[in-house]
């Protein structure tokens, strides 16, 4: 018990460290767009070079790290990219970009009052506010001579898979590779991004969000001509992105994909 305890304290003190250590080598920045403002930070290959070319993420957090600190959104995902063996092998532009309190990433209307949510997503509608800014910031990086436009991928998790899905279907040429976990999406807009690679996570007793939600969309992506990875986690709840950040697979999946440009 007292080993427990020991390795408890332990947590609670090196936890903080950790943050601010990713704090540290994500730097802020923000978008301002008429009234309207996107906080993000953004990882840098080591010795970045402009002379050089690299590949860009782009990853949308959960509901839970909404809000203005531009420092929540860094809590899941940020410590695998900033991992020094990883930013050695994968050296990339990593960017995290953070929901406002009041807004989502997806056009989709959320239920909470029963067990778990229930959504409607509304691909018909514009994006919202926080994922125009979102596109707005990657059409801005994509200008820059130094980003690789044949290696852009998207990542997320929860709200942030939701996310995933919408901006393939709104900017479908754009990426090369995307990995939505514990998400959920509309399968009207699946035949325009079938073919981007995909790997699909979620846990089977996700509690919050149904993990039929990932299964509808990965019998989309089937039915449209797409080859989806999907791994279902037995025993994971709504954190299955623990389960897939630790696959040994993860990143040098996402890095070998190239996008294919069509004519």
């Amino acid at each position: 018990m007292n080993s427990i305890n020991k390795w408890l304290s332990c947590l609670l003190v090196c936890l903080p460290v950790l943050m601010l250590a990713q704090q540290q080598l994500y730097k802020e920045a923000s978008l301002v767009k008429g009234t309207d403002t996107l906080n993000y930070r953004i990882l840098w290959p080591d010795n970045f070079s402009e002379d050089q070319v690299y590949p860009l993420v782009l990853f949308l957090h959960g509901a839970g790290e909404r809000g203005s600190d531009n420092e929540a959104q860094l809590i899941h995902g940020s410590s695998l990219f900033a991992a020094v063996e990883n930013r050695a092998e994968f050296p990339a532009i990593v960017i995290f970009p953070q929901c406002p309190r009041d807004d989502y990433w997806s056009n989709v209307d959320v239920d909470r009052s029963g067990e778990g949510v229930k959504l409607e997503f509304h691909p018909e509608k514009t994006p919202t506010t926080a994922l125009s800014l979102v596109m707005e910031l990657l059409s801005e990086q994509l200008d820059k001579s130094y980003v690789d436009k044949d290696r852009v991928y998207v990542a997320g998790l929860s709200m942030g898979g939701m996310g995933t899905f919408e901006i393939l279907g709104r900017m479908p040429q754009t990426f090369a590779a995307a990995i939505p976990i514990c998400g959920g999406g509309s399968d009207d807009l699946v035949e325009k991004y079938a073919q981007v690679p995909m790997w699909v996570f979620h846990g089977a007793k996700d509690d919050v969000v149904n993990p039929l939600y990932s299964l509808e969309m990965v019998e989309a992506l089937l039915e449209a001509g797409g080859y989806p990875n999907f791994t279902l986690y037995e025993n994971a709840r709504h954190n299955s992105w623990d389960s897939a950040f630790a696959e040994p697979e993860f990143l040098p999946w996402l890095f070998s994909k190239t996008r294919t440009p069509k004519n």
